[in-house]
């Protein structure tokens, strides 16, 4: 396995309103990036905000499902709003997802699916991860 370099991309909220979501993470000082992006493979409408402060390159990710069958309309219903996921961005997802594989780490997803912005997506399942889904991804 080659260098691991792995660090932290954004944390996903599940929210069934993003624009009434989006006025705490503006009011504090985080700025929208990117326009919003409907996920239709995930069914998920997706807003991302940014901190003004360039030292930290990680995100907030804001989730509105799409449907109520969706992952995140289905999270919602069990849960509620609140923290759905943690995002690590890799350098090789292929090859850490055969190398979770070959560990015994339970995946989701043990094929690459297609997120936002053209990214390479894989979710690791929370009993491998001490309770936290965990996405993976890779520009």
């Amino acid at each position: 396995m080659n260098e691991k370099n792995v660090e932290i991309d954004h944390i996903g909220i599940a929210t069934k309103d993003i624009d009434q979501s989006s006025f705490f993470w503006e009011k504090i000082g985080f700025i929208k990036d990117y326009e919003d992006e409907i996920v239709e493979e995930q069914g998920v409408k997706v807003r991302y905000f940014s901190s003004t402060n360039k030292k930290s390159s990680a995100k907030i990710e804001l989730l509105e499902p799409t449907g109520e069958e969706t992952p995140i309309g289905k999270f919602l219903s069990k849960y509620g709003p609140g923290i759905q996921q943690l995002c690590l961005k890799v350098n090789n997802l292929e090859e850490l997802l055969a190398d979770l594989i070959e560990s015994g780490v339970e995946l989701i997803d043990e094929v690459p699916k297609i997120g936002s912005h053209g990214s390479k997506i894989a979710f690791v399942h929370p009993r491998s991860t001490g309770g936290v889904l965990v996405e993976l991804t890779e520009y």
